[in-house]
């Protein structure tokens, strides 16, 4: 039977105009894609936003609707243009299906075909963006106007695309194109008094998500990274939701985006 691309968490507290993605926390691949990765160590899915969806599970009762993904970015990756056309011209990137790690490493023995590539794009990728701009359109024709959270986190160790990340939070609005500059202030002086370190638009200015729909006039688009180290041990992923650190790091993000809420109700209000 084949798994949905996606699941939704609809708001249990008065909806708000928000609306948060979570695109690479997937850990589902069919058994014949698993089968052509090119070692264990890709098989264990490195590149993985670990249990973000867990994370961020308290967005509903904020008035949040969520929808994350369920299939491995190595599937296809829901972060990326459907036609691969560069977010970073000139840098590394790994594109709607990845044929290597942010390390370098070959994740297939036998690359997939331009067909194979196009059906994992039919399966996993466009469902998942029909669905999400179904969303965005419901919250402009409840409230006119939204803010769409994109919701990541990242392994701190140095890779291709940078060496290691030494700050906490990494926001990217697409250098200013893809929201108010209300937010992306509002998130960033949030975490900051918070105790965390913030950047923002580098290394990660925003990806296909925020780059896309914050292009739309009725969408405040922004991308929170976050360091996994922040809430959990980066070499044991699977111990993750019982470390000390993830309820602690629940509860300050929690409080940030609590905030973040609320002013966005205020401002985006008919």
């Amino acid at each position: 039977m084949q798994r949905k691309p996606y699941e939704i968490r609809a708001a249990v507290a008065p909806e708000l105009p928000v609306l948060a993605s979570i695109p690479h926390a997937g850990t589902y691949v069919p058994e014949s894609i698993a089968a052509e990765f090119a070692t264990d160590h890709i098989r264990s899915l490195p590149m993985t936003d670990w249990h973000l969806h867990q994370l961020y599970d308290f967005l509903p009762a904020l008035g949040v609707t969520t929808l994350y993904a369920t299939y491995s970015r190595f599937v296809a990756d829901l972060n990326r243009p459907p036609d691969d056309k560069p977010l970073y011209p000139g840098r590394f990137e790994t594109g709607g299906v990845a044929l290597k790690t942010f390390w370098g490493e070959e994740i297939y023995r036998i690359p997939p075909s331009r067909e194979e590539i196009n059906r994992r794009r039919e399966l996993v990728h466009a469902p998942y963006h029909r669905q999400l701009l179904e969303l965005i359109r419901a919250k402009i024709a409840k409230f006119g106007r939204l803010v769409l959270l994109d919701l990541h986190s990242v392994a701190s160790r140095a890779n291709l695309l940078h060496g290691e990340l030494k700050s906490h939070i990494y926001l990217g609005d697409r250098d200013g194109g893809s929201c108010a500059p209300w937010l992306v202030d509002a998130v960033e002086q949030g975490f900051s008094k918070a105790g965390l370190s913030v950047m923002r638009n580098h290394p990660y200015k925003g990806g296909y998500i925020t780059d896309h729909y914050g292009g739309m006039a009725e969408v405040e688009a922004l991308q929170v990274e976050m360091c996994e180290r922040v809430y959990m041990d980066e070499s044991l992923p699977a111990a993750a939701p019982g470390d000390p650190r993830f309820g602690r790091a629940q509860a300050l993000i929690r409080g940030v985006l609590e905030t973040v809420c609320r002013e966005a109700l205020q401002r985006l209000q008919h």
